[in-house]
């Protein structure tokens, strides 16, 4: 009953318009920028918080720090060295405490490579949705299963099917199968919490990446999976968090994770700064984006998060002599609920400054 009851409540509230919430084109949009600017009057922060997190996650741009936001991707000078465009982007029909958009474009490196993304995030708060939040933690390996049997099923039903008359060569029906029959080798192999996803009115749709690489991708008849798991289905898989997420509950409940999460706060209790903290791996690996709120210009931290602490490198130049990276700074830190406390070391004087931060 209380199955049922969970399923008509989702089905009555996605009709529900969120209020004020628009989602636009980011100026100047030309052929090969499209991307996407929410504003939300209602409430400024949480327009702000998701904002600076697509532009500083996918473009490297801080907000209002300059004319042009895609000047990185359009010359390849960002982190990662590629070009990258956006060519479209969509909001999807979600509850109405989510909001879900799909971003499609291309990133060109040693060859172009097309790629559709989903960014999900709570209108509660603005920040970005971790899926692994969504499920109690009991559940994820069982959702892993479903996705991953789900998976299967459509490979094994697509080798199963008759070639004929495919117009592949021999050997390329050869090379088709023995394809797929090593995806279903390698099918357990890729972890909920790196998987992309999205919202739709009645279901979360699991999307796993295509079996073929770029040299196999013409023989690749089936591309991405999407798997879609009804949130009728899930909802005894769901954590607290996550029926609070999909009900029509306004009271966010806090997570104690800081991975995809933004943070402000001051170096030295002098020099306001922002932080982005991206994944957070098995590891406890994770990178991050943060930069003085006066001058607006990126500094890239790489880390290790373990037992709650935080360490980090803050990189200076790369030394074409000694063939490796000068650091500039270290921090060492400590995460408590809402808050980071610790120092920033300058790696040339040795000297500590204060460092605390507050989630936004």
């Amino acid at each position: 009953m209380k199955k049922v009851l969970f399923f008509v409540l989702i089905s009555v509230m996605v009709f529900s318009q969120q209020k004020n919430l628009k989602v636009a084109d980011l100026q100047p949009k030309s052929e090969n920028f499209n991307f996407p600017v929410v504003s939300f009057s209602s409430k400024p922060l949480i327009e702000e918080k998701i904002n600076t997190f697509l532009q500083v996650n996918e473009l490297e741009f801080i907000p209002k720090s300059g004319k042009n936001p895609f000047q990185l991707a359009a010359t390849a000078t960002n982190s990662y060295r590629n070009y990258v465009y956006f060519y479209g982007w969509k909001k999807l029909e979600t509850p109405k405490n989510i909001l879900s958009i799909s971003i499609d474009g291309e990133a060109t490196g040693a060859y172009p490579e097309g790629f559709i993304d989903w960014k999900n995030f709570d209108l509660r708060t603005g920040n970005y949705i971790n899926i692994q939040d969504i499920f109690e933690p009991t559940s994820v390996d069982i959702i892993q299963k479903i996705v991953n049997k789900k998976v299967t099923e459509k490979i094994q039903a697509f080798l199963n099917e008759t070639n004929e008359n495919t117009g592949y060569s021999e050997e390329e029906a050869k090379e088709q199968t023995n394809l797929y029959k090593e995806c279903l080798e390698n099918v357990d192999g890729q972890n909920l919490e790196y998987i992309k996803f999205f919202f739709g009115k009645d279901k979360l749709t699991i999307v796993r990446e295509r079996c073929s690489n770029h040299a196999m991708r013409a023989l690749d008849e089936l591309g991405s999976y999407q798997i879609d798991l009804p949130y009728q289905d899930i909802q005894q898989h769901l954590s607290t968090y996550g029926k609070s997420l999909l009900s029509q509950s306004e009271k966010a409940i806090p997570l104690n994770t800081i991975q995809n999460k933004l943070y402000k706060g001051k170096i030295d209790n002098q020099y306001p700064i922002t932080l982005l903290i991206k994944q957070v791996y098995d590891d406890g690996s994770f990178s991050a984006f943060y930069w003085y709120d006066k001058n607006k210009k990126l500094i890239e931290w790489s880390g290790k998060l373990k037992n709650n602490h935080i360490s980090i490198k803050e990189n200076d130049y790369h030394s074409e002599e000694l063939k490796k990276w000068i650091p500039r700074a270290y921090v060492e830190a400590d995460v408590n609920g809402k808050k980071i406390s610790g120092t920033w070391q300058d790696y040339k004087t040795k000297k500590y400054l204060t460092l605390e931060l507050e989630e936004l």
